[in-house]
C-alpha cells in the first residue's frame, strides 16, 4: 500500500513517517512539501492514501482535497491537521475525506485510521461522531461560516488572510469583479460591517490557513 505525507513541516512528515514505518503495515512511504508538489505526486503515481495537511504556503490543503477527489477519485484522503476538528472535519469530509485527524494524536490512533480507511471506511473520532449525532437530533444552529459554499469559504478564508481582491481573483481563477461580489455576499450572510470586520471573524474562529 503507498501512502503520501503531504506536509509542509519536515519534522512532522518524518514524525508521521516513522510512526508507519514502525507498524506493521507493510507500507511505501513517499513525502511532499507543497500543493503544487502533492498534486503532481498524486497525478504520477496511484498512491492509496494521502495524509494531508490543511494549510501550504502555496495554497489550501482543502483546495488540494477537492482536486485529489476530481482528478484521483480512487485515492483516499485522510487530513491530519493542527485545526481543530469541528473548524474543519465536516467541510474536509463533505469534500470526500476519508478522516479527521489533529496532529496532537495518538501514533495508535493514526494507525488505526489508516487501517479503516484502507478498506474503504471513513475514520472520525468518538467526539466529533457524537457531536455530528447531537446536531441531528438537536438541530443546533449552525455557525454562520458553516452555512457557506466551497467557493464562499475559500474566499472568506483568504480575505481573512489579508489578501487583495485580484490576489484573491488570480489563484480562484475567477474575475475581480466575481470576488467583489462574494466579499459582498459573505459581509451579508456573516452579518459583518466591514471587510476588516471580515479578518478579525476569520481570526475570531480560527479558519485561517
Amino acid at each position: 500500500m503507498k501512502v503520501l505525507i503531504a506536509d509542509d513541516h519536515a519534522v512532522v512528515r518524518r514524525g508521521v513517517r516513522e510512526i508507519l514505518e514502525e507498524a506493521p503495515l507493510g507500507l511505501f512511504v513517499d513525502e511532499t512539501a507543497s500543493a503544487g508538489e502533492t498534486l503532481k505526486a498524486v497525478r504520477d503515481k496511484a498512491y492509496d492514501i494521502v495524509l494531508l495537511d490543511i494549510s501550504f504556503p502555496d495554497g489550501s490543503g482543502l483546495d488540494v482535497l477537492r482536486q485529489i477527489r476530481a482528478q484521483c477519485p480512487y485515492t483516499r484522503v485522510l487530513l491530519l491537521s493542527m485545526y481543530p476538528e469541528e473548524q474543519y472535519a465536516q467541510r474536509a469530509l463533505r469534500l470526500g475525506a476519508s478522516g479527521y485527524l489533529t496532529k496532537d494524536s495518538a501514533p495508535n490512533e493514526l494507525v488505526n485510521a489508516i487501517q479503516k480507511v484502507a478498506v474503504g471506511g471513513k475514520y472520525i473520532t468518538q467526539a466529533l461522531a457524537e457531536r455530528l449525532a447531537d446536531e441531528i437530533s438537536m438541530q443546533v444552529e449552525k455557525a454562520p461560516h458553516e452555512t457557506l459554499s466551497d467557493r464562499e469559504f475559500q474566499v472568506l478564508t483568504r480575505l481573512g488572510a489579508g489578501k487583495s481582491i485580484h490576489a484573491i481573483a488570480a489563484e480562484l481563477s475567477l474575475s475581480p469583479k466575481t470576488v467583489s461580489t462574494y466579499r459582498s455576499r459573505l459581509l451579508e450572510k456573516l452579518k459583518l460591517k466591514t471587510p476588516a470586520d471580515i479578518i478579525h471573524y476569520v481570526i475570531e474562529n480560527r479558519l485561517g490557513d
